[in-house]
C-alpha cells in the first residue's frame, strides 16, 4: 500500500498571533473609552473630575520623560505643537459633551469613522491631495452613514449631539496631522498632551470654568479609581502601547481596519450594560460608516498609472 503524508497545516507564527492579540486588545480599549465616557454620569464625577483622571495618570506615569520631551520641543513649529495638543482636552470635552447628547454606540461610531473623512478634506484643502477612486467610493459611503445616523435615528440621537460628535471628529483629524509632522516620539506625544492637558483640567475646574467635585471634596473614591483604570491606564497609555505593537507585527493596513470593529463592540456592549437600543437607524449608520472605514484603509491612496516608455 502507497501511503501519501499530508502536509501540516501551518500554524500561526508568533509574530502574528502577538499582532492579533494587540489588535484584539486595541478594539477593546477604544470601545471601554465611548463606554466610560457615555457613564461619566452614573459615576458621580464631572466632566473636570474625568479630565484630571484621564490626563493625571499618564502625566504621573511619564513624568520621567517630560525634560526629555521638553528638549525635544526647541524648534517645534508652534503650529504643530497646537495640532498635537488637539488631542488632550479640546478633543476629550467634544467626546464626552457628545456623548451625554447622544448614545455610547452612536459617540464610538461617529467619532473614529468620520477621521478619515476630515483627514482627506483637511489634506485637500491644505495640499490640494487628491485620492483613489476606491477611497472616494469609500468616503462617500462614510457620509451615507453620517447621514443615515442624523435622518434615522430621530429620538436616541438630536442634530445637535451628531453635530458635537462630528467637531471632535474633526479635531482628531487635525491633531492626526500634526502627529505625522511633528518629531516627538509617541512617549513623547503622550507626555506633552497629558501634561499640558491636565494643568489646563485643573485650571479650569479650580476657576469654576468646568464643573468638578475635586475642590469642593465630594470625590467618589471608587469611582475615580475605576476611571483611573478604564481612561487612564487603558486608554492613555496601554491603547497606544498596543497599537504600536499591532502595527510593528501586522503592518499598518490591518490595524486601522480592525479597528473599525470597536464601534460594533461597543454597541453591542452598551445594551447589557447601559441600557440602550440597537435601532434599524444604527445598524444601516455602523454598515456604512465601518464599510467606508475598512475600504477606505485597505485601498490604494492614489490610483496607480502606467509610465509611458
Amino acid at each position: 500500500m502507497t501511503t501519501f503524508a499530508l502536509p501540516r497545516p501551518s500554524a500561526l507564527s508568533r509574530r502574528t498571533v502577538v499582532g492579533i492579540a494587540a489588535v484584539a486588545a486595541v478594539v477593546c480599549l477604544w470601545s471601554s473609552f465611548a463606554l466610560s465616557t457615555r457613564a461619566l454620569e452614573a459615576t458621580g464625577m464631572s466632566i473636570g473630575d474625568a479630565a484630571t483622571v484621564r490626563f493625571g495618570v499618564p502625566a504621573l506615569v511619564l513624568s520621567p520623560w517630560i525634560p526629555r520631551t521638553l528638549r525635544r520641543l526647541r524648534g517645534e513649529p508652534a503650529t504643530v505643537i497646537a495640532l498635537v495638543l488637539l488631542a488632550g482636552l479640546p478633543h476629550f470635552v467634544l467626546f464626552a459633551w457628545g456623548a451625554h447628547l447622544t448614545s455610547a454606540a452612536l459617540t464610538g461610531l461617529l467619532v473614529p469613522g468620520t477621521v478619515p473623512l476630515f483627514v482627506t478634506i483637511l489634506l485637500f484643502l491644505h495640499r490640494r491631495t487628491t485620492v483613489s477612486r476606491t477611497r472616494l467610493i469609500a468616503l462617500a459611503a462614510i457620509v451615507a452613514g453620517v447621514a443615515a445616523s442624523a435622518v434615522l435615528m430621530g429620538g436616541v440621537a438630536d442634530a445637535g449631539g451628531i453635530a458635537v460628535l462630528l467637531a471632535a471628529g474633526l479635531v482628531w483629524a487635525a491633531y492626526t496631522l500634526g502627529l505625522a509632522r511633528t518629531r516627538l516620539d509617541p512617549v513623547g506625544v503622550i507626555a506633552l498632551v497629558s501634561v499640558v492637558s491636565l494643568v489646563a483640567a485643573l485650571a479650569l475646574t479650580a476657576t469654576g470654568a468646568m464643573p468638578s467635585h475635586l475642590f469642593d471634596g465630594r470625590v467618589d473614591v471608587s469611582a475615580w479609581v475605576a476611571y483611573a483604570l478604564v481612561q487612564g491606564v487603558g486608554t492613555g497609555l496601554l491603547s497606544t502601547a498596543c497599537y504600536v505593537v499591532a502595527v510593528k507585527n501586522l503592518g499598518s493596513s490591518i490595524p486601522a481596519a480592525a479597528g473599525a470593529l470597536s464601534p460594533v463592540l461597543t454597541a453591542l456592549v452598551a445594551v447589557p450594560l447601559l441600557g440602550e437600543q440597537i435601532s434599524p437607524g444604527l445598524v444601516v449608520a455602523m454598515v456604512l460608516i465601518v464599510t467606508g472605514v475598512v475600504a477606505f484603509t485597505l485601498a490604494p491612496a492614489r490610483t496607480t498609472s502606467t509610465p509611458s516608455p
